[in-house]
């Protein structure tokens, strides 16, 4: 398994959380050949690829591109985190940054092998799949 992570911001992240956190949810999901690739981006950035890939004129926390129709078998696909936007949930919502980090990847990640929240049931689905995660690992 690999996992790449590329922080684009000029803040201080823990890369080797992210990593771990990954690695043990590609292992949970029986997806170690898998590899996945994790970019940090700031306002800015994120709210250009919402508006190119999803048409929303506005940052958002995390975008995931699944790459399991491409060639690639073992390229799971790509995770957006914009941090700014973290750090705002974070404190909306009374967890830390860290905690609310991982939620949010965990969340890219459920994306990524299939789940979807376009509908109340699919998020619901996805958040309670992301807290079972979160508990154990």
């Amino acid at each position: 398994m690999l996992v790449e992570v590329n922080n684009q911001t000029k803040k201080k992240i823990n890369l080797t959380l992210i990593k771990k956190t990954t690695e043990l949810f590609l292992q949970f999901y029986n997806l170690n050949k898998k590899e996945v690739s994790i970019a940090f981006v700031n306002d800015l950035v994120s709210k250009k690829l919402n508006k190119t890939y999803r048409g929303i004129d506005k940052p958002t926390d995390v975008l995931s591109f699944s790459m399991q129709d491409v060639d690639n078998k073992n390229f799971l696909g790509e995770i957006i985190i914009n941090y700014e936007q973290i750090i705002r949930q974070a404190k909306q919502a009374e967890n830390t940054i860290q905690q609310e980090l991982i939620f949010i990847l965990v969340h890219g990640l459920l994306h990524l092998i299939g789940y979807d929240d376009a509908t109340e049931k699919g998020a619901e689905k996805m958040e309670k799949l992301g807290k079972e995660f979160i508990k154990t690992r």
